[in-house]
Parts: C-alpha cells; structure tokens; sequence
C-alpha cells in the first residue's frame, strides 16, 4: 500500500505532511479498530457507575435503608477507590499489554456491577461501590494512553472526543434502560433497581468477553495491520513525537511527570470540571424528579440533556480540529454550564430549568471531552504521558469525591441552590486554570521559536526522547 522510501525517509525528514490518501486509509482502519470497541467500553463503564442515581429513584435508598449522608457516602467511596488506583493501573498497563488488560479489567467490574444488585443493606452497597472503585480505575486513562501510541497529536483531541462521547450516550442510553429493566419490579421477587445492576453489569460482562478479541495491543505489535501499513503508523508517529518508539520503563520519567507543572496544571484542570460532570451525571434524575415529574418520567427526561451534549461534544471536536484549538472551546463551555447552573439557580418554574439542565450538560460534558485530550497531546516521553494521563484523572477525580458530597439526595431541585453555586465556583477555577495553561503553553512556543538554533534531524534520538516535551523542537498545542 505504502511506498517503501516513506517508511525509510522519515528519520531524515520529518516535516513530511504524512496526509496522503493512504494516510487517510490507514487511519480509517485503526478507527474502525480502536473506536468502535472502546467507546462501547467506556460507555458501559460510565453506564455502570451511574446507574445508581437510576436505581435510587426506583427504590434503593428504601429498601436497604440507607440515608441521605448514606447514599452520598457510598457515592464517595467509589471515587476514592477510583483514585487511589488510577496510576498503579497505568503502570501495569504500560508493563504489560492493553488487548489482555482493558478486557479483563472490564470483565471484573462487569462481575462486580452484578454483585451490586444482589446486596442487602448499607455495608454491602458500601463494599460493593470500593470494589467498582479498584476494577474501573484503569480503562479511561488506559484508553487515553493507547490512543497516545496510534495517533498522531493533532489526530487525538478528535478521537478522545467520540470516545469521551461514549459518556454522554451513556447517560442518554441508561435513562431509557433504567425505565425499561423498572418495569421488571417484582420479577423473580427482585426489586426493579436490583435488576437495573444486575442486568447492567451481565451486559458488560458478555461484551468484555469479546473484547478480548477485538481491542489491540501496541502500536509497533498491531496484527489488524499489515507489515507496511504498520511501518508507516510509527514512521507518522515518530516525525510527530515519542509514540513510535519502544520506550524502556524508567523512574525517571516518572519523576519528570510528576515534578512538571503543566501536568499539574491538566489535573487541575480536570479537577475543577470533574466536580460538575460527576454531581451531574449522577444526580440529574434527582434533579430532574425534583422539578415535578414522576420516577419513570424523570428517567426518559434524562435522555434529551445527555442527546445534546454528545453533539455539543462532537461539533467543539470538529471546531477545535479546523481551527487547531483547545484552550478557548474549554473556556467557552465552561461559561456556557455557568449559564445553564444560573438559570436553575435563579428561575423557579420547571420549564427553563429543564433548559438549564440541558445547557449545564452541554457544557460541562463538551468541556471534559477537550481538556482530557489535552494532556496526551502535549506530554512527551511515553512513561511520562502514562503518568501524567493517570494523575490527571487521579486529582480531577478529587473533584469528583467533592461533587457527591455536596449534593445531597434528600434535597429537592429547587433546594440544590448552594452546591449549584459551588458547581459555577468549580467551573471558574477551571477557567482559570486553562487561562494559565494557555497563556504559558504559547508564550513558551514563542521563546523556543525564537531560540531554536539546530534542526530537528540534527539532533540525537536519545537526548530527545529524554527531553521530551521540554525539547527546545517541541511545541505545544494550545
């Protein structure tokens, strides 16, 4: 398919273009390898923990007697799991292989999101949420990082964002399962919630199953393509960054990610957002049953708002992609959430806060879907990028610990005054931690532009796989 002097001239050329319409071919199959089969992934991982706000209004409070504080603890404690082994999961990623890790990863918590709704009382659903916690920690950093070894960086921000958009189907995808599986309350003397976890998790179970068929290893083993069509992925990854090279696991990379402020910088990023996309997603049934509307009108009503941001998503993904963007289109939805929280916040009728629900989503998920792309495109030396994806998800996901804390369930929607002000708090900080991404990452592009005295073929491999992204060649995406 390939010409053979392409593979051979890229270590001598690396301004080549790499866009040829057997570029396009090539890319189109890994999409259609990588894409459809991870995005089903984190679609049933985002789908498995967030059912649980569906099940509460089905009953599950009730039934397992369990309070308000209760519910928010056990919220919580999922997040906290989630945390703690969120770089632990990515280093074994990195030392082993994605085609067998992410599916058994799956598998597990497949398993454990059935045991959810087999559990009796309050200790039982606290455990279980801990267990969910450990066994869905490694996929999304995980799939960020596999995308970081097939992509180019300006081929990556785009296919984060359809497979971030998995997150929002998700929410659209449980809303109609959590009506349609309520209807079995009472079937096999299970209760409709026991049934939403139960037939939830035997779906992700069945799909990790062929999973492991389907989801690839590394980019320099790939069997889905051929030996040429190989050779040019990692001669395009190679004049555009680390991704093509085989690099040895050292500590020192480690150190370098963590010592890095934009790495920092990324997490708390995601920290200020991950506050309103987790209180949201998991608390939107409540809100919305909040406005007025019966149990089973309030789980359809959650569809529409989830509908509107995976296309929100998927247009700022597109207009970020032709205007080569990041740092704007994230501020930008974070004002457009703003918008959506003040209009809960300051009207009192069901209709235009039903409107506010929908721009808060539409924000927030577009905003999340950006600025996790963010860091994979802009962190260079493999390890490093491994840790520094896991450390974003890691300290945003604190936020997320705040989020479901905050909320309390016993409240009403027009009672979520004071944590939707909090939730507009945290999209501030997120803007300003952007704006300080963004006024550093160019202002550095500039001086390295003017200081730049060697070409890049005239350096030494090793020494810039070292330097990384702190390579006077490298340049950031803003």
């Amino acid at each position: 398919m390939f010409e053979e002097k392409d593979v051979d001239s890229h270590s001598q050329s690396t301004i080549e273009d790499f866009d040829t319409p057997e570029d396009r071919r090539l890319l189109r199959k890994v999409d259609a390898r990588l894409l459809p089969i991870l995005t089903l992934l984190y679609l049933l991982s985002f789908l498995d923990r967030s059912n649980i706000g569906n099940a509460k209004l089905d009953g599950l409070i009730t039934d397992l007697h369990v309070t308000g504080a209760e519910y928010n603890t056990a919220l919580a404690i999922y997040f906290v799991a989630y945390v703690i082994f969120e770089i632990p999961a990515n280093i074994v990623l990195k030392r082993f292989n994605p085609q067998f890790w992410l599916p058994f990863l799956t598998l597990i918590w497949g398993i454990v999101s059935v045991c959810q709704g087999l559990v009796t009382n309050k200790a039982g659903l606290f455990g279980i949420r801990v267990l969910l916690g450990v066994t869905e920690a490694g996929l999304f950093p995980g799939v960020i990082y596999v995308f970081s070894v097939y992509y180019r960086r300006r081929e990556r921000h785009w296919r984060v964002a359809v497979f971030f958009g998995g997150a929002a189907l998700a929410g659209a995808f449980g809303g109609i399962l959590a009506y349609l599986i309520g209807l079995m309350d009472g079937v096999g003397g299970r209760k409709g919630w026991e049934w939403i976890f139960i037939l939830e998790g035997i779906l992700t179970v069945v799909v990790s199953l062929s999973a492991f068929w389907v989801v690839p290893t590394w980019s320099h083993s790939a069997k889905f393509l051929t030996d040429s069509e190989r050779d040019r992925l990692l001669a395009r990854l190679k004049a555009d960054s680390d991704a093509g090279r085989q690099e040895k696991f050292e500590w020192y990379h480690v150190r370098q990610a963590i010592t890095d402020h934009l790495v920092w910088g990324y997490a708390w990023l995601f920290h200020g957002f991950a506050f309103v996309l987790y209180s949201l997603s998991l608390f939107m049934p409540t809100i919305i049953a909040g406005l007025g509307f019966a149990t089973w009108k309030a789980q359809l009503m959650t569809v529409p708002p989830y509908a509107v941001a995976a296309f929100s998503i998927w247009f700022a993904a597109w207009l970020s992609s032709k205007y080569q963007v990041r740092a704007p289109i994230i501020i930008a939805a974070a004002i457009v959430a703003i918008i959506g929280y003040i209009v809960l916040i300051t009207t009192k009728s069901p209709g235009p806060q039903y409107v506010g629900v929908h721009l808060a989503a539409a924000g927030v998920y577009t905003g999340n879907a950006l600025l996790l792309s963010w860091p994979s495109e802009n962190i260079s030396g493999q390890t490093k990028r491994a840790v520094g994806v896991a450390m974003q998800i890691t300290i945003g996901d604190i936020g997320a610990i705040a989020g479901c804390l905050v909320y309390r369930p016993t409240l009403s929607a027009h009672n979520f005054r004071k944590p939707h002000i909090i939730a507009i708090g945290y999209l501030l900080f997120g803007i300003l931690v952007a704006s300080y991404l963004w006024y550093w990452m160019a202002r550095e592009n500039s001086r390295r532009d003017r200081e730049v005295t060697t070409k890049p073929e005239e350096l030494d491999d090793d020494a810039t796989l070292r330097e990384g992204d702190r390579a006077i060649h490298y340049r950031y995406r803003v």
